[in-house]
């Protein structure tokens, strides 16, 4: 019987290897924006680039506004592997590691710009690599607007919040801030948050310009304080189980077009943050400049806490810092 050379043959493997083509996958990616977001936008991107970046090989499906379930659902769909790639706040990560609200720490950057770069840096990327913990691969930081409240009624006769009941993310840090605050956190989805409001079943909540003018709450707000007392971090990831099963070229590519859609994110929003800003004064929105004052004594008793129950905190604050000088 003929038998080829053994380097032949295994030449030969090789080259009938290379000439299979790869696979087609698609996948799928969960937020809980609504699809005028700019994190929705920005997965909509993201699947045209995967689109493109593979040859039309790989399709991504964008599912926003929590249609495949809550953030604590969506986590436990990466963890299994039934869902490939999400963009995640911190509130369900901090649930499960009290580490990542450090990134919700109250007046720890001045700014959007500040915001962005300190999510750049080496904590937030530590952050990020204990997500493998959590069954997550971490790809990359993005970010909403810096954080504003909405009132129903104006501030108390003493410039404080204390006693209104106000609409939170469901994570240890935020509740425990706006209890300091003397106030009712109310921790409440983003589907249910404009009948509640409406109705006055809040009398306020924390968001963002961008949120603040598309769904118009502007309209039930007889104040817009203009704060900017907290950053809202995300997270996008994929299921560390599902990315086992890529091919170190998708891996690659998928990383990469990731890392950058997030970097574009972060760099978008200062503008963004000034763009609705304007939007809402033009539309007749009472916008107030507001400092730590109407929090009352919480951001100082805030710190004294969280730097004793989370000591990454004391970094993350040096880091800031330097972004200052």
């Amino acid at each position: 019987m003929f038998t080829l050379p053994r380097r032949l043959l295994t030449a030969t493997l090789i080259t009938l290897a290379l000439a299979v083509p790869a696979l087609a996958e698609t996948l799928r990616i969960g937020l809980i924006t609504p699809p005028p977001h700019q994190w929705s936008r920005s997965a909509r991107d993201l699947a045209e680039k995967l689109s493109a970046g593979s040859g039309g090989r790989i399709t991504l499906n964008v599912f926003p506004a929590g249609q495949l379930g809550s953030e604590a659902q969506m986590l436990q769909q990466l963890q299994s592997g039934a869902l490939d790639l999400a963009f995640l706040t911190v509130g369900e990560l901090t649930n499960r590691d009290a580490d990542y609200g450090i990134l919700t720490a109250p007046y720890l950057v001045p700014s959007a710009e500040a915001a962005a770069k300190l999510l750049e840096g080496p904590t937030a990327m530590a952050l990020q690599e204990k997500l493998g913990t959590l069954g997550l691969k971490g790809l990359g930081l993005g970010m909403a607007g810096m954080r504003l409240v909405n009132l129903r009624a104006a501030l108390n006769a003493d410039g404080t919040l204390s006693g209104r009941k106000i609409r939170t993310v469901p994570l240890a840090q935020e509740l425990d801030f706006w209890t300091r605050a003397g106030t009712a956190p109310t921790p409440m989805p983003l589907t249910e948050l404009f009948d509640a409001y409406a109705n006055g079943q809040i009398d306020g909540m924390q968001l963002d310009f961008e949120g603040t003018f598309n769904n118009r709450f502007y309209d039930y707000s007889e104040v817009v304080l203009d704060t900017g007392h907290m950053i809202f971090p995300m997270f996008a990831v994929a299921s560390a189980r599902k990315w086992q099963s890529y091919s170190p070229g998708d891996q690659a590519l998928i990383a990469r077009l990731v890392g950058e859609e997030v970097a574009e994110i972060r760099a978008a929003y200062p503008g963004i943050d000034a763009d609705y800003r304007a939007k809402l004064i033009e539309a007749g929105a009472n916008v107030v400049k507001a400092g730590p004052e109407v929090f009352g004594p919480a951001v100082g008793d805030w710190y004294e806490h969280w730097r004793e129950a989370t000591p990454l905190l004391t970094d993350l604050e040096a880091e800031a810092k330097a972004l200052s000088e």
